[in-house]
């Protein structure tokens, strides 16, 4: 049988879009707090606009360069993909769309009402009126669309209104369009008789109540709320350049006005006419077309979340504060103690301060020479970035790898660049073709004419806001190994010269697939000899066609695999003489899982590696990525007890079957959702210690939770 057969595989960009779909279930599932369940929504939206603008856009570009070969794991050409894609579309953003009514039913049962123009009560009105008048009118600019002025280049994403015009004494017709302006909230907050309620009205709606009156003369027959998403897979052509920063700048402009790909319009308000002007100026197909049945752009529901949900508390998230890593105490100096032992952080269960504090600590402190980091995405407001300026003011050498081509980030990451240049630290932006995606920080100190050398390494971005969103694993070490990889790992970044031999670390684009496939292959000898082979992968997405062939070949061995992917899995497991000994599983929650954890029985050795890499042909080929092992007996066994719960878990994990669906998990002898059991398991309020070599069949001691005081922080809560 041949195990590269394209039946054996899922497509990548349908895998997507089943991931979205478990993303959708997360609104349908009454098990969470309906305001969370509404900003799941958004979280929908904010994907698939991501994904159209990248995956798909780079599609439609192979069928406009011509390119109609299938080059995928399923042998499907670009054409196919897209025409399923767009099947699969459809029928999500329908059920986005139940989802939504069945949503904004349930909050207005709460007292949180979406209401229309007809449905407001007098003072409402006036309220609409005045606030038309005052602050939505003077920003308006109708654009007439006629031979004189052709049809405007709309930048993508952005929300407009398609009218239809009738001169008053009906001698002529003209078309028309109006721009949402972005610069307003797109809702606004109507008074109400009862301070428990809240009711909105969404801007396109009181645009429209008001809309004759930006043409005086007109009646307006119709008005059609639509959206254009544009391609955004805009390719960088580093080769001959002298200066990537302003490449890629100048790049970034045309983001905004790509190929169009995709045309939202809203169900109740399709005129006709209007449609096919759009179709054919943005000479679309049928299929890229999606009349949706409620707002365009449900992405307002971050706001809507952020500036009135909150206000709810029993309809959001209750978290737990994150705490300090064990024996990592806060009142002694950070550089002591890493020289006593490693530390290991599991964010957001952890949190994320040791990380800045370390970074502000080496801007102060006197006997820090030099601070090396990389910087693929950071928060709007960074610490990190604060700091590192001032350890360059304060003279100490500082090199920061800022990457440029993080996607949807250049803008931000160009802007931090030149900060850090101007504050004096000296900032790479790494190698032409690659990405640099590796997750390390190296600091330099002298302390009683002795060099030391402290390292983190991380499987997530030093982002102090998407650390307490985002699950992931981090390293503080002054291990000797390790510090000299990462000294040599930065000089390899910033200089010329071939890659340097490892000590204890591995790199894409060469040593890590190398790496992973002979981890492979030596479980399989291990379990041929000794019967006990075992592999535990956690990730994002698992693409790379060589480790999923490899993995195929372990199973028909007969070795264990558990594979938890979150995202794009294009493995398919169950199937029969190929990969029958493989699970894979999914879990969407409240923390969106990020950590890369690697793990191989080794005939009891227990390897466990983390990595900024996922299984995917880009990390493996085509990024800068770091794979860094984990010694510590009693860290590598909390890994493998939170392995071992995520495994359990039977309340947010879906399971993918041999024909490539997912169901929900049912298994387990008691109800397990992981990110909450280990919340309190690395709380040390777990009382039952997980089971890793059997852990559906763990039967969970009862959890005390009524001593814990449980506190709510909307930043944790935040998705």
């Amino acid at each position: 049988m041949k195990i590269d057969s394209p039946d054996f595989f899922n497509n990548r960009e349908i895998s997507w879009l089943q991931f979205n779909e478990r993303v959708l279930g997360e609104v349908t599932d009454t098990r969470n707090p309906l305001m969370e369940r509404f900003k799941f929504l958004g979280i929908f939206s904010s994907n698939l606009d991501e994904f159209y603008m990248v995956r798909v856009g780079g599609l439609k570009d192979e069928v406009l360069a011509g390119f109609n070969k299938p080059e995928n794991k399923q042998q499907l050409t670009p054409k196919q993909q897209l025409r399923a894609i767009a099947t699969k579309t459809k029928e999500l953003v329908d059920q986005q769309y139940e989802a939504f009514k069945d949503v904004t039913q349930a909050l207005k049962a709460e007292g949180i009402s979406f209401l229309k123009h007809d449905e407001l009560n007098e003072m409402q009105s006036e309220y609409v009126k005045a606030f038309f008048r005052e602050q939505v009118f003077p920003v308006l600019t109708p654009v007439a669309v006629d031979a004189y002025r052709p049809f405007p280049m709309l930048s993508s994403k952005s929300l407009n209104i398609a009218t239809a015009l009738e001169a008053e004494d009906g001698s002529k017709r003209n078309l028309a369009l109006v721009q949402v302006p972005a610069v307003l909230p797109r809702f606004v907050d109507l008074p109400v008789d009862d301070e428990e309620t809240t009711a909105v009205i969404l801007l396109e709606d009181v645009i429209i109540s008001f809309i004759d009156s930006l043409f005086k003369g007109y009646h307006v027959l119709s008005a059609m709320p639509f959206r254009i998403t544009r391609n955004a897979d805009l390719p960088f052509h580093e080769e001959g350049t002298h200066d990537l920063l302003k490449l890629i700048e100048k790049e970034l402009k045309k983001r905004r006005w790509g190929v169009g790909i995709r045309l939202e319009i809203q169900k109740n308000a399709i005129n006709t006419n209007l449609l096919n002007m759009l179709r054919d100026v943005l000479d679309l197909q049928d299929r890229d077309i999606y009349a949706v049945d409620g707002p365009i752009d449900l992405t307002f529901a971050f706001a809507f979340y952020s500036q009135i949900g909150v206000e709810y508390d029993h309809l959001i998230y209750q978290t737990i504060m994150p705490v300090e890593p064990p024996a990592l105490e806060k009142s002694k100096n950070l550089f002591d103690q890493i020289l006593q032992q490693d530390y290991l952080l599991h964010h957001p269960y952890h949190t994320f301060d040791p990380i800045v504090r370390l970074i502000v600590q080496a801007a102060n402190d006197p006997n820090v020479l030099a601070i090396k980091q990389t910087l693929y995405r950071v928060s709007g407001d960074s610490p990190i970035i604060k700091a590192l300026k001032t350890a360059a003011e304060n003279g100490k050498q500082v090199t920061v790898l800022v990457e440029l081509k993080a996607r949807f980030d250049e803008a931000k990451n160009i802007e931090w660049a030149k900060q850090l240049e101007k504050a004096g630290a000296h900032v790479i932006y790494g190698y032409s073709d690659l990405k640099t995606h590796s997750k390390i920080t190296l600091i330099v100190r002298l302390q009683e004419g002795r060099i030391q050398r402290f390292v983190h390494l991380g499987t997530g971005n030093y982002n102090d806001s998407t650390a307490k969103l985002y699950t992931d694993i981090g390293l503080l070490t002054a291990k000797e190994q390790i510090a000299e990889d990462a000294t040599n790992f930065f000089n390899w970044l910033s200089g010329y010269g071939e890659q340097p031999e490892w000590n204890a670390l591995h790199t894409s684009p060469n040593s890590m697939l190398e790496k992973f496939l002979s981890l492979i292959d030596e479980e399989i000898k291990y379990h041929k000899k000794h019967g006990n082979g075992r592999i535990v992968a956690k990730m994002n997405s698992l693409t790379e066609k060589d480790i999923i062939v490899k993995l195929y070949q372990a199973s028909r061995a007969g070795v264990r695999i558990e594979l938890i992917v979150r995202g794009v899995c294009c493995l398919r497991p169950q199937i029969k003489g190929v990969s029958e000994n493989i699970r894979v599983t999914s879990v969407v929650d409240r923390y969106l899982e990020h950590s890369r954890i690697f793990y191989f029985h080794h005939n009891g050795d227990d390897l466990i590696y983390c990595s900024s890499a996922d299984w995917m042909t880009r990390n493996m080929r085509k990024r800068i990525e770091i794979l860094f092992p984990i010694a510590d007996e009693e860290q590598k066994n909390y890994i493998k007890d939170c392995l071992a719960l995520t495994m359990a878990d039977n309340v947010k994990a879906r399971e993918q079957d041999d024909s490539g669906n997912y169901h929900y998990v049912t298994k387990g002898k008691q109800e397990c959702e992981s990110q909450i059991l280990i919340q309190l398991y690395t709380n040390g309020k777990l009382k039952a210690k997980p089971s890793f070599e059997h852990p559906l069949e763990q039967k969970w001691t009862p959890v005390e939770r009524a001593e814990e005081k449980i506190t709510f922080d909307p930043t944790t809560s935040k998705k």
